[in-house]
């Protein structure tokens, strides 16, 4: 899934639309379709016959819009963080590049050469994949 920055008035903006809905069109839950929690916005959609998603879009529109846009950010849309490839392990991550840092401080310090220095770092490289 594509991650982007959610919007704090875009949602309160989504939630008061669902809530205030006069056509028959089942748009409850657009708010949470866009805040990235599909299971939600379905349920949303699947009670629309009911009033529990008005009532619900309008209180959550209202909650959004009385937070701050750091709140918003941090409670509601948190930003997605990467996960790591498959197979990669962190620790090894970290090793290696601690190990080419090493060797950029011998090469500046020129105890090693650019040539070596550029083997050694893509065959370090190479152990991450």
């Amino acid at each position: 899934m594509l991650a982007f920055p959610r919007n704090r008035k875009t949602a309160a903006a989504l939630a008061i639309l669902s809530a205030l809905e006069p056509l028959p069109l089942p748009i409850s839950g657009l708010h949470k379709f866009y805040l990235g929690q599909p299971v939600w916005g379905i349920l949303y959609l699947l009670l629309g016959w009911t009033q529990i998603p008005r009532i619900a879009s309008a209180i959550e529109g209202v909650w959004y819009l009385s937070l701050s846009d750091e709140a918003f950010s941090a409670q509601i849309a948190p930003a997605a963080t990467p996960a790591p490839a498959p197979g990669v392990d962190p620790q090894q991550v970290s090793a290696i590049a601690a190990a080419v840092r090493e060797l950029e401080q011998l090469r500046q310090e020129g105890l090693i050469s650019e040539y070596e220095f550029e083997q050694k770092r893509r065959h370090l490289l190479d152990q991450i994949t």
